[in-house]
């Protein structure tokens, strides 16, 4: 899984059979000190609950087909859950 955070939400113009009221998100990836890591991507949110500017966790590829209600829709991004918070270790400790 990887952390990203939710900076926008998009409307499909076109919604394919069975991503009815799948929320999809537009998405910054983050590296695990919390900063940007990488180009922003469009993420389905089967949990239905992310919003703009909430830290989420993502699952990509065939995994992220399988979290949603029905699976091996086409996606390649899936929010998996939603960050309570995000505590980092000072540098230097392990």
């Amino acid at each position: 899984m990887f952390l990203g955070k939710v900076i926008g939400r998009l409307v499909p113009a076109v919604v394919y059979e069975g991503m009815q009221g799948v929320p999809l998100l537009w998405v910054q990836p983050l590296d695990k000190t919390g900063a940007e890591d990488g180009t922003a991507f469009v993420c389905a949110d089967g949990t239905r609950m992310a919003g703009s500017g909430e830290l989420i966790y993502w699952e990509a590829s065939r995994e992220a087909a399988l979290t949603l209600d029905i699976t091996y829709v086409p996606v390649d991004h899936a929010v998996v859950g939603i960050v309570d918070g995000l505590h980092l270790d000072p540098e230097g400790d392990s």
